[in-house]
């Protein structure tokens, strides 16, 4: 998967972690069924949603609209709701020679616009004689260790009837939501963020979408990717969060944006270590806020060399914190002045969030 982001004035502190959370949440892997499992070794053939008779279930409806967020093609106008404001924007999925090509351009406030690239993703690293799963079905088959879908009336959105889908959490390690799927297609229509208390955090909701057509063809699926080689890795996550193997580019940047993320299928935790150069301003160590996210930054020394690791998602902020103040380097090396950066970091954690400027 390839993501662009444009930009057109310099970058405050806060516009740099949005854009770090935006380039770090790439598009996530569909599910499927055993029956489907391997019939997309090579890709997905899309015509296969034509004529299929409704699900009867919650996770029926679910697994429904991960393939449809694939294959439907649709340009559409919609309104988001946080704790930061309102915001509108301008949506398009196409599909080009197999290969998924979404934009979203914000239409108030700031002119941004965010791109993706990418095919139909797998569920792991190919490492050794492990298989790549050629589609994550495994997200299906984890989804009920750590949440309970429920299924809930029929109500109109944007014109459309649409069938309600409740998501909710059975630890207090992720959010819950509520998703509203198109009846027609399956397509989100409207989400409903809610953090650990059931207070709503944000909504997404489309107002206005053209005509969605099913894609006339096949999908690629993505190669399998080995690992990277990294000195560091995490030393404690959230249960069900395991690694994907997602590699994203930035137009700001002229190679690949490294970094690592972890999804329970619903819920994503992105985090990379790296170095603190002298060009690139740091964030402070401790915990920031913009919007419904949360960034966790910790200091710490590997060699002798400062690094920064940051650990970002819509996940409660002290699951974030714990992250970062767990993560272990290859080598062991842990210097005073790095227990002290990450004992700051805990009592800045400690306090309320403070929103980046």
């Amino acid at each position: 998967m390839r993501l662009t982001v444009n930009r057109r004035r310099p970058a405050t502190r806060a516009q740099m972690l949005l854009a770090m959370l935006v380039l770090l949440v790439p598009m996530l892997p569909a599910a499927a069924d055993d029956e489907t499992a391997d019939q997309v070794s090579d890709g997905y053939d899309c015509q296969r949603l034509v004529g299929q008779s409704a699900p009867t279930t919650a996770s029926g409806w679910f697994e429904r609209s991960l393939w449809a967020n694939h294959c439907y093609v649709f340009k559409a106008r919609a309104v988001r709701i946080g704790s930061d404001g309102v915001r509108t924007l301008a949506l398009s999925h196409e599909v080009r020679d197999g290969v998924e090509h979404e934009v979203a351009r914000f239409l108030d406030g700031e002119p941004v616009i965010f791109e993706r690239r990418g095919r139909i993703g797998r569920g792991a690293w190919a490492s050794g004689d492990a298989e790549a799963p050629a589609s994550p079905y495994a997200i299906m088959a984890r989804l009920d260790d750590h949440y309970r879908l429920s299924q809930g009336g029929e109500e109109r959105i944007a014109g459309r009837a649409a069938i309600r889908l409740d998501i909710e959490p059975l630890d207090d390690m992720r959010f819950g939501q509520r998703l509203w799927l198109d009846k027609m297609t399956a397509l989100p229509l409207k989400q409903i963020l809610m953090d650990t208390q059931g207070r709503v955090l944000e909504t997404f909701q489309i107002t206005d979408i053209e005509h969605p057509q099913v894609f006339a063809g096949t999908i690629a699926m993505d190669s399998a990717r080995t690992p990277p080689h990294d000195v560091w890795h995490p030393g404690w996550l959230p249960p069900g969060f395991v690694a994907q193997p997602v590699v994203t580019a930035s137009a700001r940047q002229a190679g690949v944006v490294r970094h690592r993320l972890f999804s329970d299928g619903l819920s994503s935790l992105s985090m990379f270590v790296e170095p603190l150069a002298s060009e690139r301003p740091a964030l402070a160590p401790g915990l920031h806020r913009l919007g419904i996210s949360y960034a966790a930054v910790r200091h710490l020394s590997l060699n002798g060399e400062p690094m920064q690791v940051v650990a970002m998602g819509e996940l409660p902020p002290e699951v974030l914190v714990r992250v970062v103040e767990q993560v272990s380097l290859s080598d062991g090396t842990q210097n005073a002045a790095s227990a002290n950066a990450s004992s700051e970091a805990s009592k800045e954690a400690s306090v309320l969030p403070k929103e980046a400027p």
